[in-house]
């Protein structure tokens, strides 16, 4: 009789860590879906009390969407939900993907809430990389950061922008990581292996660069509801460095899982969106 091997790490992960320690913990898919929901709730919450309209106009206002997020309603809306029943369902493809990961993983199930307060720190701490890598390529010439500051903290203008933007920054970090990484990643390992033969080290190579090249470019152009649109204004530096980030998140993915990874792109989001009020140009999600 054969026995099915217990893996020791979840799906996707290239890493294996020692048995139930912090690193092995959090990596496991059960994490990234528990610590996340506060992300998808205010996210959720936030976007509609901003602008309500976007319950029923996905990209009437592109400023204040997510891209990543409207195609997963497109997705729904072809199954044949209708625009307001995939704002609630969007978030439960979220949970259903992470559950499946965790049921095929055969990892514990077990959460400590207290792992989450180091999980932050992580967070952030992975994502100031990115916020230097991001001022290093995008940084322009521009008024004193002190005077600037004290002139955002009390116009309410500026104030409306960086919520707007800390709000859908954290859409951003899950959706375009579970578009990007976890699906697409997987999808193009399939299709180098599978149909094309190719050898593990080299799938893995292609599909990462190739998923970094397109995550860069759906931030200029991108196709949703239909249409074609033109998203951020097409820079060198801006292009490059959302390839580079895009390699930097799929490396992440691979190590610490999707929870971390999506955790990480969200605080460089809520990071760069605190920048960029302190007049400082990094770059965006």
């Amino acid at each position: 009789m054969t026995r099915t091997k217990r893996t020791d790490r979840p799906a996707g992960q290239l890493v294996s860590f020692l048995p139930d320690s912090y690193l092995d913990r959090t990596s496991r898919p059960i994490y990234a879906l528990v610590y996340l929901l506060g992300f998808l709730l205010f996210y959720e919450i936030g976007t509609f009390m901003i602008h309500p309209e976007t319950l029923t106009q996905s990209l009437a206002q592109p400023q204040m969407r997510v891209v990543a997020f409207v195609w997963v309603q497109n997705l729904l809306e072809f199954i044949g939900f209708g625009p307001r029943m995939t704002w609630i369902i969007a978030p439960f493809v979220v949970i259903v993907i992470l559950l499946a990961l965790q049921i095929t993983s055969q990892t514990k199930w077990q959460v400590r809430v207290s792992d989450f307060i180091p999980m932050t720190a992580e967070c952030i701490l992975l994502a100031v990389p990115l916020i230097v890598l991001s001022i290093m390529l995008n940084r322009t010439g521009s008024p004193p950061a002190a005077i600037l500051a004290l002139q955002n903290a009390v116009d309410p203008i500026a104030q409306r922008i960086l919520l707007v933007d800390i709000v859908t920054g954290i859409g951003a970090g899950i959706y375009e990581e579970l578009i990007f990484r976890l699906v697409l990643i997987c999808l193009l390992m399939m299709v180098f292996q599978d149909v094309f033969g190719m050898q593990k080290n080299n799938a893995i190579f292609f599909s990462v660069v190739i998923s970094a090249v397109l995550f860069s470019a759906h931030h200029h152009f991108f196709f949703a509801d239909g249409r074609f649109f033109k998203g951020d204004p097409f820079t060198v530096g801006k292009f490059v460095f959302r390839t580079l980030a895009g390699v930097y998140f799929a490396v992440l993915y691979a190590v610490r899982g999707f929870g971390i990874t999506a955790g990480t792109h969200a605080f460089y989001n809520i990071l760069a969106a605190f920048l960029r009020v302190l007049a400082f140009s990094a770059g965006p999600d």
